[in-house]
């Protein structure tokens, strides 16, 4: 009995300690960072070559850190195997910490916000050995607005990406009309939306990333509308026509999806009934739950970022 349990305790005593949880990166000297913003990154322990980045971009308000913790992406992080970016506003760009997503400094290819966050991909990349054909892009509010300019600026960049509660590009091209596109949304058609994206990649010619919209129809700082608009938009860069293939519900809210010429989903729609402006989350710990109430967290029985992980198969 005694020597059982000495040699109990001494496995216990060799046994190698348990590795910390990783925690979020600040991350400097990832490039000229023309758009002046901070860069921090989630990489998951033991994180092998090869594995998926997905670049995570917050709202007016708010910082990296909280959006990492409130939607749940490093929590899927950890579960699924994959790394996540997550750009910093600075106060110094915008005083609400919003992304500029309206200034033409900021939206174009090859200067200003946007060029910083492509800069942040490659560093994470080549950090990680991430696999390149599996980098995706996703925000809430402006950042999910900087999210629609980073698949029209830089659409080699990205397999795929989801706007919450965010804007088609384009839609604003100075501060003064940001609020037009945000309050009533802006009248264009659909080949006049999928024209300002075609716009910002000059001679671009595919594969487009596809494209998950989550809205809520009782928001009224960013109006529905704008997810009409993405929907225009993206159709039209794909060559889709605007008749859902698919057309049901999840967790009790409207749910469409939008194949392209090749019968795969291009665009796809969640309609989140009753809720204002925020992230959908549904904390809990059910497979399909993630994230944390909050402000601008609202929990609606669906998370957001579990979704979107399945969407891009993820996990």
């Amino acid at each position: 009995m005694l020597t059982a349990l000495l040699a109990a305790l001494l496995s216990v005593l060799l046994a190698p300690a348990p590795a910390s949880a990783a925690s979020l990166q600040d991350v400097t000297g990832f490039g000229s960072n023309p758009g002046a913003l901070k860069m921090y990154r989630y990489v998951p322990d033991r994180l092998p070559a090869g594995r998926p980045v997905v670049v995570a971009l917050h709202g007016c308000t708010q910082n990296a850190a909280g959006y990492a913790s409130g939607t749940g992406w490093t929590t899927l992080a950890d579960r699924w195997g994959f790394s996540v970016v997550l750009p910093q506003q600075q106060s110094g760009n915008n005083l609400s910490q919003c992304f500029n997503w309206f200034e033409s400094a900021d939206m174009k290819r090859g200067q200003g916000e946007a060029a910083s966050v492509a800069q942040m991909v490659d560093r994470q990349l080549a950090d990680v050995s991430g696999d390149p054909s599996r980098v995706y892009v996703t925000g809430l509010s402006a950042g999910g607005g900087m999210t629609a300019v980073m698949m029209a600026a830089y659409p080699e960049k990205f397999a795929a990406g989801g706007i919450v509660a965010g804007l088609p590009y384009g839609c604003a091209q100075a501060a003064g009309t940001a609020y037009v596109c945000m309050f009533v949304g802006a009248t264009q058609t659909p080949a006049q939306w999928g024209d300002r994206v075609r716009a910002a990649r000059p001679g671009y010619t595919g594969p487009w990333p596809a494209l998950t919209v989550f809205q809520g129809t009782a928001d009224y700082t960013v109006r529905p509308a704008n997810m009409t608009a993405l929907v225009d938009q993206w159709t039209n860069v794909h060559g889709a026509d605007r008749t859902a293939d698919v057309s049901d519900t999840v967790a009790g809210h409207p749910h469409r999806v939008y194949h392209g010429p090749a019968g795969n989903a291009v665009v796809e729609t969640y309609s989140l009934t009753g809720m204002g402006h925020g992230q959908p989350v549904d904390p809990g710990s059910g497979d399909a739950q993630c994230g944390a109430a909050g402000a601008y967290f609202l929990d609606v029985n669906l998370c957001a970022a579990y979704r979107l992980g399945k969407a891009w198969q993820l996990g």
